[in-house]
């Protein structure tokens, strides 16, 4: 594909503008950590608002379109029984309704409310309940009957980047178009460790697509997100739950309340200590300058 080198153009998501120098906008991904259950649901996105976060993502499927055939009759053991896997993505799915009551409750907590939507349906379903934006699993990047119906909604698309080669991704974003596109550095190891982070991607994904690029990480504590932030990521998405032990395949992998909250204080904190890479004299500095420094130039 052709790549510009046109200064990157900031993607604003509702009132939010994602860019360099802008506030991160931080994204917690509660997934299926919810189980289906919308009390749950509720208390992380109120976990997410006490937090700081600017938004709050679920997954949505079409289970009969989006669970692999080999899959479909294998049984799992859940917390509501023995059941096929088939019935049990049909059992952590939300309505429509369930849907609309979970977007209007976040907005009335000041917080976005949107959907990785894995299947065309699910695309349109999100839609319907009025999703300021659409991410795209990193699991979803080659499908691209999926991304052409979400680059036809006009929304900004949030593209995570893990198990993919660069040409798939090309190929993804050559889909989507760059115009409203955020991409997000990822790697889909779960738990992430530190070696597989490859975090100096962030900047080659700024390089080559010339759009804002964040991180979605899926690491035990904060310091890579963090580091992410240092790297020049304008969004970081984290799996958060309310206790790692609860049952659930991405529960271990998620960060609960007290460490989201930590989280987003240190980005906040490296936000303003990241500066604007001009030299100059500070007003904290000048009583130690006249104190200490023997020779005026």
């Amino acid at each position: 594909m052709t790549i510009t080198t046109t200064e990157t153009a900031p993607v604003t998501i509702g009132e939010q503008t994602l860019g360099t120098g802008q506030q991160v906008y931080v994204i917690g991904e509660i997934g299926i950590n919810h189980n289906g259950d919308m009390e749950i649901a509720k208390q992380l996105i109120d976990v997410s608002a006490k937090a700081g976060a600017n938004a709050v993502k679920f997954q949505k499927r079409t289970p009969d379109i989006s669970t692999p055939m080999d899959m479909r009759d294998k049984i799992r053991s859940t917390p509501w029984g023995d059941m096929t896997y088939l019935d049990y993505r049909y059992r952590v799915e939300f309505d429509a309704a369930q849907y609309k009551e979970l977007i209007r409750y976040a907005a009335a907590q000041g917080l976005h409310a949107f959907a990785s939507p894995w299947d065309v349906p699910s695309v349109e379903f999100m839609e319907e309940q009025g999703a300021v934006t659409h991410k795209v699993a990193s699991a979803s990047v080659t499908d691209l009957e999926l991304l052409k119906a979400l680059a036809e909604t006009g929304k900004p698309i949030i593209l995570s980047t893990g198990m993919s080669t660069i040409e798939q991704i090309d190929k993804a974003v050559e889909t989507l178009g760059t115009d409203k596109l955020v991409m997000m550095h990822a790697t889909s190891t779960y738990p992430l460790p530190p070696e597989e982070a490859n975090l100096r991607m962030i900047t080659t994904l700024q390089e080559r697509y010339q759009v804002p690029v964040g991180y979605s990480g899926h690491e035990r504590g904060l310091q890579i997100s963090l580091a992410a932030v240092a790297l020049g990521a304008v969004t970081v998405e984290r799996h958060i739950t309310l206790d790692r032990t609860m049952w659930g395949s991405d529960q271990a992998s998620s960060l609960e309340p007290k460490g989201f909250e930590a989280l987003i204080r240190d980005i906040r904190i490296l936000e303003q200590a990241m500066g604007d890479g001009v030299k100059k004299v500070f007003p904290g500095e000048l009583a130690p300058l006249s104190r200490l420094r023997r020779v005026d130039a």
